[in-house]
């Protein structure tokens, strides 16, 4: 009974607006056996810009020649924004003196996503400096960054780790982004180990400080939970989701943008800019492999070619009489197709006639 009143409550959810950030060109860079090329970034941008994306991360400047080479030749897109990666100033520097900082502020992109730490386990470990210092490398680069460009991001890397281990801190370290002028934070599960029920109950306190329509998530998939715990985000009222098409990432890779859009838009009722083409999604997703040279996942959701494939008499006997049978949607709303798969274990003898007859 309850999931039935929740399933209604999310139907009738006016349609809020979910921006989309896509990662694929940084994030992916960092698969096993993924090595993009300039023209791969070029490509695969001009058919997200063309897909429609809020976001697109072109890389981090300064870091390779191949991200320097692609932000000195695409300064904007005609739908999407062009956001450079980068970290906040190193301990010691001033933001002014920063070389990686001013990379970033200098790529000719209007907006920067920049991360911090705010996982006490890192300032200690990683960084080996007083919390405080911590605190002003992440005001003084937000605000020196925000007096530069448009819109700045702050990255918050490992939050949903630092919240569980010391929340006090986690919550200070994004707050004083929020006053030093970031137009959104970024709360990252950057190990993957955060758990879909612990996402709503840790976002309902980010709130608190942060409006939702402010913050935005960035799960990784080392649980197999970064689709669950994006959605999750949303319904606790984050407006933002980053990920990569594909899956594409470190470890486990990151969320899949292919799963999180169509859910978004086809079950739960949200709108975004790529709604109005999410019939293209399939192309989109299987393109990103053909530049990568990667053979796609055919039992990937809504995209795969086994996606809406079926196989055995009784499944096929109901799908042609209605594909709602088999199918939770029409393979055309994602640009996918029905396949119907007959084998000697089918278990109808006039299977093949009655494919015969749909010919």
């Amino acid at each position: 009974m309850k999931l039935l009143e929740d399933y209604k409550r999310i139907s009738k959810v006016t349609k809020k607006n979910i921006k989309i950030y896509d990662s694929t060109l940084r994030d992916g860079a960092q698969t096993k056996g993924v090595v993009f090329s300039f023209e791969d970034k070029v490509r695969i941008a001009e058919m997200l810009d063309e897909f429609g994306v809020d976001y697109i991360e072109g890389g981090w400047p300064g870091a390779n020649p191949t991200d320097d080479k692609f932000f000195k030749k695409i300064s904007k897109f005609k739908n999407s924004k062009l956001v450079a990666f980068g970290m906040t100033r190193k301990h010691g520097k001033s933001p002014e003196n920063d070389p990686g900082l001013n990379s970033v502020l200098n790529s000719g992109a209007s907006s920067a996503c920049i991360v911090g730490k705010t996982w006490d386990f890192h300032v200690k470990k990683a960084l080996k400096i007083k919390f405080e210092d911590n605190l002003s490398m992440i005001s003084d680069s937000v605000h020196y960054a925000s007096k530069r460009l448009d819109e700045v991001m702050f990255d918050a890397e490992h939050f949903f780790d630092g919240y569980k281990s010391n929340p006090k801190y986690a919550k200070q370290s994004i707050k004083i982004a929020l006053d030093a002028g970031a137009k959104w934070i970024i709360l990252c599960d950057t190990n993957g180990g955060t758990l879909p029920f612990e996402v709503s109950k840790i976002i309902r306190e980010v709130i608190k400080i942060v409006p939702g329509k402010k913050l935005g998530v960035h799960f990784h998939n080392d649980t197999d939970n970064a689709t669950a715990n994006s959605l999750e985000a949303v319904r606790s009222g984050v407006r933002q989701i980053q990920g990569t098409f594909n899956g594409l990432g470190e470890r486990c890779g990151n969320v899949n943008l292919v799963n999180v859009i169509s859910n978004l838009c086809l079950k739960m009722n949200y709108n975004s800019k790529v709604r109005k083409n999410l019939k293209k999604i399939t192309h989109v997703s299987r393109f990103v492999d053909e530049i990568l040279n990667r053979q796609s996942n055919r039992n990937q959701p809504f995209v795969g070619s086994a996606a809406f494939a079926h196989k055995g008499g009784l499944h096929i006997s109901a799908v042609q009489k209605d594909p709602r049978s088999y199918e939770h949607i029409d393979p055309e709303t994602v640009g996918n197709e029905r396949i119907l798969v007959v084998s000697n274990q089918s278990g109808r003898s006039n299977i093949v006639n009655q494919l015969k007859k749909l010919k």
